[in-house]
């Protein structure tokens, strides 16, 4: 993979989420004689996530899961999960890294999404738009979910890929977008070029009248499974049993997605999401095509921490030896890492 150092001044505003956010840390829950067994977490609405699937499979046996909210980043699930208003939550590694180098107390247990030929970031504007290269981005306008997360890296990443001086990439104006109202900002020309990934991507697609500029496994030269499900650590020291339980449903609702066919995923997805409150729709879940997850079962591979911590000490974030991928994951939960 060649080496293209990023900037995260961003990242350090988002999910270094000071003082609030570490004393929520240091009152994180307290040991109990009967373990956790309904996580709390934040939903995607019309869209299936791996612990949904694994509760609908009957994976997670006596462990529930209780939706209390929607989310909107990586950053902000960090936040909530180490803080204690959600039990457990899914970001981009990058963040994950950052938020642990600065005290924040979460550990990774398993991937939660990625990209590979099928399921993939990318960025797109419409066909009569001038934008085509890296330097057409200057003075533009680039519609990303959230700030300090995956979308910002890759976009920086391929503008430094690109040629552009860290004077002129300042010159591109990041802007947060939602995803289920990303494409018709595109359209209606609020923003230059907007980054968009799985069924808001081939939705926006299908409708036409858009062009491809780059794709974040161009930009990085492979497949990978980008981020992972946390929880802090003392909810795994507190409840082992309910994360082991977590883990392994999670794990095998990932191969059994892998390896049915995708007919049958779809319908299984618009089952669960029929089984809601009435106002989640269906007709997106029609453009699923794939996991994402680089490995069998979610497992976490130590260089897909590592490549962002060299970038991280690269650009100065962190100081080299500051963080390293053992500090940041556990595979001990997980059946197919045996």
């Amino acid at each position: 993979m060649r080496k293209s150092w990023m900037s995260t001044t961003a990242l350090i505003a988002s999910v270094g989420i000071l003082g609030a956010l570490l004393a929520g840390c240091a009152s994180e829950s307290k040991a109990t004689a009967e373990e956790d067994k309904v996580l709390q977490y934040n939903s995607s609405p019309g869209s299936v996530s791996f612990p949904e699937l694994a509760e609908d499979l009957g994976y997670l046996g006596e462990v529930k899961l209780e939706s209390i909210g929607t989310t909107t980043g990586g950053p902000e699930s960090i936040q909530l999960t180490a803080t204690n208003q959600t039990d457990f939550g899914s970001a981009f590694n990058g963040a994950i890294i950052k938020s642990i180098s600065q005290g924040v107390k979460i550990k990774s247990v398993i991937g939660s999404y990625g990209s590979d030929k099928n399921t993939y970031i990318g960025a797109y504007a419409l066909e009569g738009s001038s934008i085509r290269t890296a330097k057409d981005f200057i003075d533009k306008k680039v519609g990303v979910n959230t700030f300090g997360a995956h979308l910002e890296f890759v976009t920086k990443d391929y503008l430094r890929e690109g040629g552009l001086s860290e004077e002129e990439i300042k010159q591109v104006t990041l802007m947060t977008v939602p995803f289920a109202n990303a494409e018709q900002i595109l359209r209606n020309k609020q923003i230059d070029v907007v980054l968009l990934s799985g069924i808001a991507r081939d939705r926006a697609l299908e409708n036409g009248g858009l062009v491809g500029i780059f794709k974040d496994i161009d930009v990085y030269e492979e497949e990978f499974t980008a981020g992972d499900y946390f929880f802090t650590t003392a909810y795994i020291k507190n409840n082992p049993n309910t994360v082991k339980q977590f883990v392994e449903g999670v794990a095998k609702a990932i191969e059994w997605e892998r390896t049915t066919p995708r007919e049958d995923v779809i319908k299984r997805f618009e089952s669960i999401v029929e089984k809601r409150d009435g106002k989640d729709k269906t007709a997106n879940l029609k453009y699923w095509k794939s996991t994402g997850i680089a490995t069998e079962g979610g497992v976490i591979a130590p260089d897909e921490h590592q490549k962002w911590i060299d970038w991280l000490v690269a650009t100065g974030e962190l100081k080299q030896g500051q963080v390293k991928p053992e500090d940041l994951y556990t595979n001990e939960f997980n059946p197919y890492a045996k």
